[in-house]
């Protein structure tokens, strides 16, 4: 599946693009310097959600492709030492799918400076390992939950597994872990009435819940853009209880944009019940203040989600390259990073690499 857009070349011979200026850090030509780092760890799953993956699942990577963990914390000492990484996030896929979560999440924790670390997960099998995650370092959790409906979660997930996701989530608090981020994508005619359900939900369980705008990343390739639900309609749906304004808080390069809630008929002083936070990739976009890169379930940097190419690290790690060698790569992908994903061009083109196969 890969496609290198910056193809490795043999020992010795790296070189960084010549118009780039010998500075630290990841930065781009736009000025933009990436400080969170976004690793996947498998492209397996064991949902098949209708906004991702087929009802059949897809061709999965052979487990000599995917990252080891020794591979996994030399690329995370790298992003840290090298280049300024704060944090670092493990997607897939499914994490929670690799026997040695626990080992890889341990090792990145023990790098110095020691990063933020934290995990996008569906929850599912979660119950059982919170405890041993947070004691090896994991600091925060974000959980992907688009109903807390039974039938509705089936429909989307086609599985039915709601109540072993909310055993999870419950595990997070009980394992000491603060600050679960709930994520949600809401759907015309699935879930988009149940935008309020589900933030109060998340409010009573002192969780912060985003939406996130779904995007072009499905494997069918039959997002249409005219049909999804956008941040203007997910303000619509919950002012029918909720009065919404914007927080305070620098958004310091979140892709979310929080929202202080309010009951509505306790008017814009009463007391503030919670955030909630919009991701509004598609119709508001962010790309200006990206600060993101991504390592593929098989070494690979992706610039944005949206990339077209992709650039080997785990081919020359494996080669024998020093770290400079990759260092000196990763930096190159990064400066020939896009302006934005131009997604509301007309020439805009969805990559042939599903969610699941990039990692979040």
């Amino acid at each position: 599946m890969r496609t290198d857009g910056s193809t490795a070349k043999p020992r010795g011979a790296v070189m960084l693009p010549s118009d780039r200026p010998d500075e630290a850090g990841l930065i781009d030509r736009f000025g933009r310097s990436s400080t969170d780092l976004r690793i996947s760890l498998t492209d397996r799953c064991n949902l098949r959600c209708t906004y991702c993956m087929p009802a059949e699942g897809l061709p999965f990577l052979a487990p000599p492709s995917l990252m080891s963990i020794d591979e996994i914390t030399r690329f995370a000492r790298i992003a840290v030492t090298e280049f300024g990484v704060r944090q670092v996030r493990f997607t897939g896929g499914e994490p929670l799918l690799r026997k040695d979560l626990v080992e890889i999440i341990r090792a990145v924790a023990a790098l110095e400076p020691r990063p933020e670390i934290s995990m996008t997960t569906n929850a599912i099998g979660l119950s059982s390992r919170a405890e041993a995650l947070a004691e090896a370092g994991l600091d925060r959790i974000n959980v992907s939950l688009d109903s807390i409906e039974p039938e509705t979660f089936a429909k989307i997930t086609r599985r039915p597994f709601l109540s072993r996701v909310l055993a999870g989530i419950d595990a997070v608090g009980a394992a000491g872990l603060v600050s679960t981020k709930i994520n949600a994508v809401l759907m015309p005619g699935i879930n988009d009435d149940q935008a309020v359900e589900l933030l109060e939900w998340a409010l009573a369980g002192g969780h912060q819940l985003r939406f996130i705008e779904q995007m072009p990343l499905d494997a069918d390739h039959v997002w249409n853009r005219d049909s999804m639900i956008t941040a203007d309609g997910i303000r619509e749906r919950l002012s029918v209880r909720y009065l919404l304004s914007p927080d305070e808080a620098p958004r310091d390069g979140a892709p979310a944009e929080l929202f202080q809630v309010r009951e509505r008929t306790a008017g814009p002083d009463g007391p503030m019940l919670g955030l909630v936070g919009i991701i509004a990739s598609v119709s508001e976009p962010f790309c200006s203040d990206c600060r993101r890169t991504r390592l593929t379930a098989e070494g690979a940097v992706r610039s944005c989600l949206f990339s077209h190419t992709e650039t080997d690290l785990l081919g020359p790690l494996r080669d024998g390259a020093d770290d400079r060698e990759l260092a000196d790569l990763w930096r190159g992908a990064m400066w020939a990073k896009p302006s934005g994903h131009n997604m509301n061009s007309a020439g805009f083109e969805q990559p042939d690499r599903p969610m699941s196969a990039i990692g979040g």
